[in-house]
Formats: C-alpha cells, structure tokens, sequence
C-alpha cells in the first residue's frame, strides 16, 4: 500500500500545486511555459503510474475490508457513471453542458469517485477513490464562484451526450474489465 499512498501524494499533490496560481506562476516563469508544463507532466505521470502499480499490488496482496457494500449501491454506481461519461466528453466539446457545470471535469471526478466508493469497502479503494473525491472538491473550492453563462444547446452538446453515452456502455460491455481488471456487474 506504500507505493499507493506515494503515487497518491505524488498525482494529486502535483494536482493540487496548480491550483496556487502565485507559486504555479513563479514557477512557470522561471522555467518557462512549456518546460513547466512538461516538468508537471512527468511529475504526475510518474505518481499515476505509481498509483496504478501501488493499487494492482495491494490488490494481489489480498484487500483489507472495512465494510460490505449492499448491492443495491452498485445500480447507482452504475448510473452515476453516465453523467460522469458525459461531462468528460464535456470537458473537451464547448456548449451548454459544459457552461452549465462550469468545470466537467471536476464534476467527472467528484461523481466518479463517489460512485467507486459506494460499491468498494476496502481499504486501499477508500484511500484510492476518497483522495481523488477530497482532491476534485479541494480544486472546485479553490476556483471559486464563476459566472454562469447561458449557452444554446448546441453540436458540443451532442457530441458530449453520444460520446459519454458510448463510452459508458463500452465499460459495461467489457472495456472496464479489459482495462482495469474488474467486471462492472462483479
């Protein structure tokens, strides 16, 4: 759980850094745009993959229970997960969802998170899903109030609906199984 709870730190400290725009800006000053960004790059793709590693290890270690989910939460969990597909596809496709929401990607990772925790009762997913939940409502707290703007629904709009709604049905298909291992329907 060591390699964990560091590539945790590591991810989501390197996450959380951006959002102080005095220190994130005196850096990226002194080192210059993109080598900063690239700095930042490395830095979070070394604490994702330590993240990834450090949970498949605790996994094959043998899971520590805290509690038995019932099973009636993995029907939410599983409904949870559209809007989440949606507003990541939000993120990226300009129109009212995403003036809506303001920040869909955070929204992605709040509601994720959420929903990941309601069907894992182990220890190492509560670490797991529970950072990245307290790190995406740190960072929509520290954005602060932005102002609303009423968007039409447009194409954007479309795409974030159908590409969510596709992703969404790929992971129950197999795709989260493929990827990370685990049947959505357990």
């Amino acid at each position: 759980m060591t390699l964990l709870i560091l590539g945790l730190i590591i991810f989501l400290g390197s996450h959380a850094f951006v959002r102080f725009r005095g220190p994130r800006d005196q850096m990226a000053t002194k080192l210059g745009a993109q080598p900063y960004r690239g700095v930042f790059s490395l830095i979070s793709l070394a604490g994702f993959v330590l993240l990834i590693y450090g949970y498949g290890q605790y996994r094959a270690a043998g899971m520590i229970p805290v509690w038995n989910p019932p099973m009636f939460l993995s029907h939410i969990s599983l409904l949870l997960m559209l809007p989440v597909m949606i507003f990541l596809v939000a993120a990226y496709s300009p129109g009212k969802i995403k003036a809506a929401v303001v920040h869909p990607m955070l929204a992605a990772v709040k509601i994720w998170a959420l929903a990941h925790l309601l069907v894992n009762g182990d220890l190492g997913s509560i670490l797991l899903f529970g950072s990245f939940f307290a790190w995406a409502l740190f960072a929509r707290i520290r954005l602060g109030k932005a102002e609303r703007v009423s968007v039409p629904m447009g194409t954007g709009d479309w795409i974030a609906i159908g590409g969510g709604a596709a992703v969404w049905i790929a992971f129950i298909a197999g795709l989260h199984k493929m990827l990370i291992g685990v049947s959505v329907f357990g």
